[in-house]
């Protein structure tokens, strides 16, 4: 336990699910991975915790086991982790919650939350889109090229639609993506899967479409929604919406949907610059997320990682 804080490490099935998550609730950093269930279907179960006196701060802990160790990862489709407070989080606090953590973990590849900024942490990018204003106001924000494809994708005959099957939508992006992200397993897309039905049951997941005059899909958006955010978790375009404009329509209409409500759409990403620029032009602004990476492995192991 560090001397300045009554921090304790915790395994999950010792955790109290409804202090951990009232913790999230209260926190605004409160992100919608941090929750337990969240946690429970994307790290399928296998997450530790350490937790601050009374569930006063708490930082999942998500592990794998390889050759008998214990390390930490970044469950696929969960941004960003870290720390969760309802108090603004000090680089104390963080430094005190990584010490805790390099002493029970050798290994580890991790990615903390926008609310908790270290001089020691890497940041990485992530535009958000505060939907509080009107459409006109918004959209009065949008770069030219954006502008210039929306008048183009008005031309065509599409139609946004929210009738969208979850297995059809899922099943998409695996095929158009699955090639560019080997490192995600099929079984973590099952997870992914029974997490969607999980949302959809609590009422908590958008699907969005665009479809042409033939009601072809031809571009997709799957978006979990907690209290005050809207995650683009997943970002479909089929090869034959991507020259007519489809995502941009898509994004466009979903930004008009919900206009004027207190809400913030996460586009999730990107530090690839091509990806960063087409969030960007929707008059987005960067709220980074932060990397930590630590390799205390014993010889030769290390050099494996």
């Amino acid at each position: 336990m560090h001397p300045r804080y009554h921090i304790h490490h915790c395994s999950r099935k010792d955790l109290s699910a409804d202090k951990w998550d009232a913790c999230i609730e209260r926190s605004p950093m409160g992100l919608i991975y941090g929750r337990s269930y969240y946690l429970d279907h994307m790290a399928d179960g296998q997450w530790d915790a350490l937790v601050l006196g009374d569930y006063e701060a708490v930082m999942p802990l998500p592990w794998r086991k390889k050759w008998g160790i214990r390390y930490l990862y970044q469950p696929a489709f969960t941004q960003q982790l870290g720390i969760f407070s309802p108090d603004p989080v000090s680089t104390t606090l963080i430094d005190a919650f990584l010490d805790e953590m390099h002493q029970r973990f050798s290994f580890a590849e991790i990615f903390l939350n926008y609310g908790n900024v270290h001089p020691n942490l890497q940041p990485y990018t992530n535009f958000i889109l505060d939907l509080g204003r009107p459409y006109g106001k918004l959209a009065a924000n949008y770069r030219t090229d954006l502008v210039n494809n929306l008048k183009k994708a008005s031309r065509r005959p599409f139609q946004y639609t929210e009738d969208l099957d979850l297995a059809e939508t899922l099943s998409l992006f695996q095929q158009q993506y699955s090639l560019r992200l080997p490192h995600i397993k099929e079984a973590t897309y099952t997870h992914f899967q029974h997490l969607c039905q999980h949302l959809r049951e609590k009422g908590q997941l958008l699907l969005r479409g665009i479809t042409n005059a033939q009601r072809q899909l031809l571009a997709t958006a799957l978006l979990p929604r907690d209290k005050n955010r809207l995650y683009l978790l997943q970002s479909t375009t089929m090869p034959g919406g991507r020259q007519e404009g489809a995502n941009h329509f898509l994004l466009d209409r979903l930004i008009h949907e919900f206009a004027g409500q207190d809400l913030t759409l996460d586009f999730e990403g990107s530090e690839i610059p091509g990806i960063a620029h087409f969030y960007e032009n929707f008059g987005s602004h960067n709220q980074p997320y932060h990397f930590h990476r630590y390799n205390m492995l014993s010889w030769p192991l290390r050099i494996f990682k």
